[in-house]
């Protein structure tokens, strides 16, 4: 028996090859599904099911592709509809994959289709199961918001959660291995441990769904308070992954368009598009094609993407790292962005060899900020999200998440300078590239964010009394 977890960073998101004796399984598959594939030639098996915990909401699965390339059949748990051929399994059905067996334990609550799969190895034994985004490792998924939409309300739905986790997970053997769908940084949890594996026992002990520290009424109030707007594109995603999608070589083969700087300008002037830099955010600010978007690669750059362009048929066109185009127009796709219509053939080197127009950012050290902020009373634009901000930041800062930045923009100083920060430099550079296509103009990028001001020898006390660090 063979389990290999395939985990994607940007998405944080865990897709599962399971084989044994010939056979094979895929569960949540992402989207492009060469490694599936490959993993089973590797060792000469047959793909017999793609396996899906539910239909998701963050991504673009693979299941149809994948079942169409190995004659798989697709497998659901009770209550799913859709639009394709597949198998609605009942409530404690078994798949036999080579000598193991999958049993469908229906855990709604997430979705309302929700399903855990719970492997026996060849001896008959429990092994694992496999969660999807009904439990996580140290959390549970918040109530999943196209099903919200359908009008099932997110108290209901946390209330049915807490019904599957204590009465169809917590009865199992604690030897069980945790399997699930995502891990830290995903937006389908509010609070998930960074570990991708863990024992059902571990769980049992520091899980709060499973721990028994909170009541049912109690549960429902932790899961659905404070309980953030999901990006835009999510419940756009679960309708492709209902009814069915382009597969991913078709959208690689449209998209992977190298465009001359006299058509990529041409295009660039049509207003129903726009321009995505998915350079590194140093790159960014040292010089840049005028009111770009920017959201570089080396961060969680398809949940962004979703975030932030709020249409998944937007058409875009791409400056990226020379070599990087192909893995740009990939992590587009992850999340149904399919429109792509040509990248700079040379990247932003052949736009500065044309000699147009060049913006750049201002940015400082953090070190130089923190000189600033002892002498002077400075605007400060905290763009991380409320619980970053809650748990440490500083004083007469304003906090304005970068999710939210475009609904706020009339609470946005216009005159003054602002020091723009986030955690790290990534997301900040993000908020100016927003900023500066609104007409904002005096911003400042604070580069490494509020992990290099603490590093920074600012006095304590400025985190919580920006009087005493203001002269």
């Amino acid at each position: 028996m063979k389990i290999e977890q395939i985990y994607t960073k940007c998405l944080a998101q865990g897709a599962y090859y399971i084989e044994s004796d010939g056979e094979a399984a895929v569960i949540d598959p992402l989207r492009e599904i060469s490694e599936y594939i490959e993993l089973a030639k590797k060792s000469n098996s047959k793909i017999k099911y793609v396996f899906e915990t539910h239909f998701h909401a963050d991504f673009v699965s693979g299941h149809l592709s994948l079942a169409k390339k190995t004659g798989a059949s697709i497998v659901y748990g009770p209550n799913a509809d859709p639009d394709f051929e597949a198998i609605i399994a009942n409530d404690n059905d078994q798949f036999k994959i080579g000598k193991i067996t999958l049993t469908a334990i229906h855990t709604p609550g997430h979705t309302l289709e929700s399903t855990t799969y719970l492997l026996k190895d060849e001896f008959g034994k429990d092994h694992s199961i496999f969660t999807g985004d009904t439990l996580f490792l140290g959390d549970v998924g918040i109530p999943d918001v196209a099903q919200r939409y359908m009008g099932v309300s997110k108290e209901e739905l946390a209330g049915i959660l807490y019904e599957s986790v204590n009465n169809r997970i917590k009865p199992l053997s604690d030897e069980l291995m945790v399997y699930p769908g995502h891990g830290a940084g995903s937006a389908c949890g509010k609070n998930m441990m960074k570990e991708t594996v863990d024992t059902l026992a571990n769980q049992k002990k520091i899980n709060y769904a499973l721990n028994g520290s909170f009541s049912k009424v109690a549960f429902i109030k932790e899961l659905t308070d404070n309980l953030p707007e999901p990006p835009t594109y999510f419940p756009l995603n679960v309708k492709l992954n209902q009814e069915g999608y382009v597969d991913f070589e078709t959208v690689l083969e449209k998209n992977l368009v190298p465009l001359e700087i006299n058509d990529f300008e041409l295009l660039s002037e049509s207003n129903d598009t726009i321009i995505l830099d998915v350079r590194n955010q140093k790159d960014f600010i040292d010089g840049h094609i005028p009111n770009s978007l920017f959201i570089g690669l080396n961060g969680t750059f398809a949940p962004w993407v979703g975030t932030l362009i709020k249409d998944i048929n937007q058409k875009i066109l791409l400056i990226t790292p020379l070599g990087k185009e192909t893995e740009a127009i990939t992590r587009l796709s992850r999340v149904g962005y399919d429109n792509c219509i040509g990248y700079l053939k040379g990247g932003f080197k052949t736009w500065k060899k044309n000699k147009n127009k060049i913006s750049t950012l201002k940015s400082v050290s953090a070190t130089s900020f923190v000189d600033t902020l002892k002498v002077n009373k400075i605007n400060i634009l905290d763009v991380r999200k409320v619980s970053e901000y809650n748990n440490n930041h500083i004083e007469a800062s304003q906090n304005i998440p970068l999710s939210n930045i475009k609904n706020e923009l009339d609470d946005i100083d216009k005159e003054d300078d602002i020091y723009v920060h986030c955690a790290g430099g990534y997301r900040s550079v993000i908020a100016i590239s927003i900023l500066k296509q609104k007409g904002f103009e005096n911003l400042i990028d604070v580069a490494g964010g509020f992990g290099a001001i603490k590093k920074s020898n600012l006095n304590e006390s400025c985190y919580s009394s920006f009087a005493q660090c203001a002269s």
